[in-house]
């Protein structure tokens, strides 16, 4: 049954790239029945110019769907994220950033010292002979204070707050997006806790799957990179050499990426049986090894293999996180 007044929904990004915001103006003439069914009451802060104090100003459990994209690393995304909590029902972790940690999740295996000395010195593109890094304390034409948080180990916004649901993608495709709408327009969600998903892996979707075609997958004879020979588009990447992932990845975005040669990288998320995707993923790529010495040929494994998980297993100190209650 079609409310009668608006939901009321919020966005807000802490540690991403915006790539989920602009998934929602993807929607292009979507957007127009977006606006119309849902009340943007808080967006920050790529899109509007909606203030913190906005946000504290809400009452609680007065919003409907708060989204939050972008992992967290600072306390300035930890006391953000409370806040939704307290003023949304439902929270939303929207994208693999919240949900898994996405690539920035892999700033856990080094120190935040040593990022900022990356970034700010040891960049060759850096025009930075003096070697200035942020200051966390400074004051700007003599009268304004200003402060930068400090940074710490990258979290997942369930390692802060309870989350309702998740949504995987790098971001999330817009065509999934318009599902996940629907979805709640219609109050078909699922259980709490649950992915939005179509449920089914990339692999499930992929044109050059074997099984679609009655054969027998064949072993892995080499390990190669993307950008090393021309992919047969008939036949599976992963037999061919290309470490695919798509058999553990959610396949909400279409499959996209094997449709234009580049192998699944598993930025859907993990589907529901896989608890620990780098595990299974190491698991099921030496299970179709042809030799044992291949092992040697593939590329930074972490960096392949946890690319959009690590954060939801290592904090910043190396040390297993297990979720536990929070309010």
């Amino acid at each position: 049954m079609k409310k009668m007044n608006k939901l009321k929904v919020a966005f807000y990004n802490a540690g991403g790239c915006g790539g989920c915001d602009m998934s929602i103006l993807d929607l292009s003439d979507f957007f127009i029945n977006f606006i119309k069914e849902f009340d943007i009451v808080f967006w920050t802060p790529l899109i509007t110019d909606f203030k913190y104090k906005d946000l504290q100003s809400i009452p609680a459990g007065y919003i409907d769907f708060g989204f939050f994209s972008g992992n967290l690393n600072n306390p300035e995304h930890e006391n953000i994220a409370k806040i939704m909590r307290n003023k949304c029902k439902n929270i939303i972790a929207f994208g693999i950033c919240a949900s898994e940690g996405g690539i920035r999740g892999l700033a856990n295996l080094y120190s935040p010292e040593a990022l900022i000395n990356t970034a700010y010195v040891k960049t060759k593109s850096n025009d930075n002979p003096d070697k200035i890094t942020p200051k966390k304390n400074s004051t700007y034409e003599n009268k304004y204070d200003l402060s930068l948080p400090s940074l710490k180990g990258v979290k997942t916004i369930s390692h802060v707050i309870n989350v309702d649901y998740f949504i995987g993608g790098c971001p999330p495709h817009h065509e999934h997006i318009k599902r996940i709408i629907d979805m709640i327009l219609n109050d078909k969600l699922p259980s709490k806790g649950s992915w939005l998903t179509n449920g089914k892996s990339v692999c499930e979707l992929c044109k050059r799957n074997s099984y679609f075609k009655g054969e027998a997958k064949s072993s892995i004879k080499t390990i190669k990179r993307i950008h090393e020979g021309n992919p047969d588009p008939d036949r599976c990447l992963l037999e061919q050499g290309y470490l695919c992932l798509g058999s553990l990845t959610q396949g909400d975005c279409g499959c996209r990426c094997p449709d234009v040669n580049i192998p699944c990288a598993g930025c859907g998320g993990p589907l529901k049986e896989v608890k620990d995707f780098g595990l299974r993923a190491i698991s099921t790529i030496a299970s179709l090894l042809e030799d044992e010495e291949l092992v040697e040929m593939i590329p930074s494994p972490v960096f392949l293999f946890y690319r959009y998980t690590l954060a939801e297993f290592i904090s910043g100190s190396k040390i297993l996180i297990k979720k536990g209650n929070k309010k």
